[in-house]
């Protein structure tokens, strides 16, 4: 038996919006508008032919990775895949020996998000494997281009609980796009190019691969390329023409429409037909969480991030709109609040690459299924048709309104009364320092909301975040997978004091591997975020929030001691008049890993916030300003 299961259902119907597109140096998918799943041969890779030659299972995965065009991969060796390992060593393929496998993942999803190519990660059976799964669900949850390679114990003594043995296919399922096992080494090359194929294309998203040590060990004959075989598995690229010429009738009608981008606008690298499409309607543009910078923060008609935590311009926008143009987007519970008081007047346009997502959670009056990156250009010229026979909308009532909002409630923050820099601050100049040319890395928290809304992204991929799975610890690692995909950009993990303390092992790697990205700690000595729900929501009742990184007396850890046992540049910054010093010290040191401890107030909170429950018409823009809130059915 080579697959130990058959075609997920989330390879049919997966999980997040946005069609992957290949890099200029590697290969790309089929001609645009043709279906492609059932290519005859890999979407990646220098597309050699390599005549039939004998070699182990575990050369064959080496040689097939190197046939894919993979340059760089994160692991950590264990006993059933210690064979890979072996013929590993003499490949030209850069290994980065992690310190931990979760953070092998995260820096495969990293390096997956700036790069556009498959991020790669390895690791062991057992508890290898399962320390790989909470990468592989972030992944899932962002709709990142993933392959996680894991060893199996022999197929001989598969569930027999052997020693380090773990249903990893099983474990896997629900959160990959599809997961193989593999025990006859001849499946192994059709196997990672079935592999590669369902991660890039369609909606991206993470494959497993688990292999068994005796098909590493076993003997076959490798041939290349090897034939894809997916059955069913055809992902439609262009948009139904029907559908989109009525998506342009209902813009051309539209008094008050918005374009709601999401994280499948940046997946398609989209941008360029994003911002045309924009400017031809002159509609105001949201973008989401983990749409951040695919259409610039300076352009006009930006007005901002919408959500739990989005601007108040963007999120009214949304709720008084008569039409949503959502583009690669998914109506998430982030974003909507009470979904059925969500923009209640609207008519709703959805393109998303994955057919599940339509009309999941709000049913779209013109459904279109297909890559936003063909769409979108297909749209733009049937608006502009569609213009052509009865004129251009005038918005300029609807503009007035939102930018009165805009300047009504800018964001920003209140200074702190403890004496303490506010975290906003230090973002900020980070953000204003390195430029719109550098990488920001975020975990979950205070700090990734604050990244969010206090650094101007002016181009895609230079925002990188755990959107839909929230995951403590991804930041560092995921920086350094960034690096490692983008070596001549400034890299920033801004994490919490929290997060940090979840994988920053990973510090080691990169001063190892001379990997050296920029880590802010934005230090206030608590879980953060769940300290603001606390304040808001618990009177006050600190249950287990206070992490005693921050204060005076004691630090535990010390970061700045911390930093420099793993070979770091290490400071601390306590004052807001060294911030732009320390910042810039940062900026100079490019030889090794730098951390900074900022410390920062506890008492800062994040604003606006729309409380989960709550409506969207109940944005609070800073405590105190609205009413209490009242929790909605």
């Amino acid at each position: 038996m080579s697959k130990g299961s058959p075609i997920s259902p989330s390879l049919m119907a997966s999980k997040s919006a946005g069609a992957a597109k290949a890099p200029e140096r590697v290969d790309k998918p089929a001609e645009a508008g043709v279906d492609t799943a059932a290519a005859a041969s890999p979407v990646l890779g220098p597309n050699n032919v390599v005549p039939p030659t004998v070699m182990t299972g575990s050369e064959a995965i080496v040689r097939s990775l190197e046939e894919l065009g993979v340059d760089d991969i994160f692991g950590l060796p264990g006993g059933a895949i210690l064979p890979t390992y072996d013929p590993l060593m003499a490949s030209k393929m850069n290994h980065v020996l992690v310190r931990h496998e979760q953070g092998a993942g995260h820096a495969a999803q990293g390096y997956a998000m700036v790069t556009g190519r498959v991020g790669v990660c390895i690791a062991t059976s057992g508890p290898g494997a399962t320390n790989l799964v909470t990468a592989i669900m972030d992944a899932h949850m962002d709709s990142v281009p993933l392959v996680a390679i894991t060893g199996q114990v022999s197929s001989g003594v598969i569930g027999t609980d052997a020693f380090q043995e773990a249903d990893i296919v099983g474990i896997t399922m629900p959160i990959t796009k599809h997961s193989f096992l593999v025990t006859d080494p001849n499946d192994i090359p059709h196997v990672m190019a079935e592999a590669f194929h369902l991660a890039s294309t369609g909606r991206p998203g993470p494959v497993l691969v688990d292999v068994a040590k005796d098909a590493q060990q076993g003997q076959m004959t490798f041939s290349w390329p090897p034939k894809i075989d997916l059955p069913g598995y055809r992902p439609v690229v262009r948009g139904h023409n029907k559908q989109v010429r009525e998506a342009a009738k209902l813009i051309s009608a539209a008094s008050k429409p918005v374009l709601y981008v999401g994280g499948g606008v940046s997946k398609a690298h989209a941008s360029a037909e994003l911002r045309e499409l924009a400017e031809l309607t002159g509609a105001p543009v949201v973008t989401t969480l983990m749409a951040r910078g695919v259409f610039p923060d300076s352009h006009p008609q930006h007005v901002g991030m919408p959500g739990m935590h989005g601007t108040v311009s963007a999120v009214t926008a949304l709720q008084q709109a008569d039409l949503l143009v959502t583009l690669g987007a998914r109506f998430d519970d982030r974003v909507t609040g009470v979904l059925k008081t969500f923009a209640p007047n609207a008519k709703v346009i959805h393109a998303d690459i994955d057919p599940a997502e339509i009309s999941k959670n709000r049913t779209a009056d013109v459904p279109i299924v297909g890559s936003v990156k063909e769409i979108i250009p297909e749209l733009t010229e049937a608006v502009r048709t569609q213009f052509g026979t009865s004129g251009t909308p005038d918005l300029a009532n609807w503009w007035a309104f939102l930018n009165n909002l805009k300047e009504t409630y800018p964001l920003g923050w209140t200074e702190p009364e403890d004496g303490l820099s506010a975290p906003q601050r230090v973002i900020e100049r980070i953000g204003a320092l390195t430029g719109p040319e550098g990488i920001y890395v975020a975990g979950v928290g205070q700090h990734q909301m604050w990244a969010a809304q206090f650094i101007k992204y002016e181009r895609p991929h230079a925002w990188l975040n755990s959107g839909g799975a929230g995951t403590m610890g991804y930041a560092v690692p995921a920086a350094m997978g960034a690096k490692v995909g983008e070596p001549d950009r400034v890299v920033w993990a801004i994490d919490g004091d929290g997060c940090f303390q979840m994988t920053n092992q990973e510090l080691a790697t990169c001063a190892i591997n001379n990997i050296p990205i920029k880590v802010a700690v934005i230090n206030n000595s608590s879980l953060g975020m769940v300290r603001q729900w606390q304040t808001l929501f618990y009177e006050g009742r600190y249950s287990n929030t206070d992490l005693n990184t921050g204060h005076e007396t004691i630090r535990i850890p010390d970061f700045v001691k911390l930093g420099e046992a793993y070979g770091c540049a290490s400071f601390r910054c306590e004052r807001d008049e060294d911030i732009d010093a320390t910042i810039q010290k940062a900026l100079e040191i490019n030889d090794r890993p730098v951390v900074i401890d900022f410390v920062v107030s506890p008492d800062s909170m994040v604003w606006p916030m729309v409380p989960a429950g709550v409506s969207n018409d109940q944005i609070q823009v800073a405590r105190n300003m609205t009413p209490e809130w009242e929790e909605e059915d």
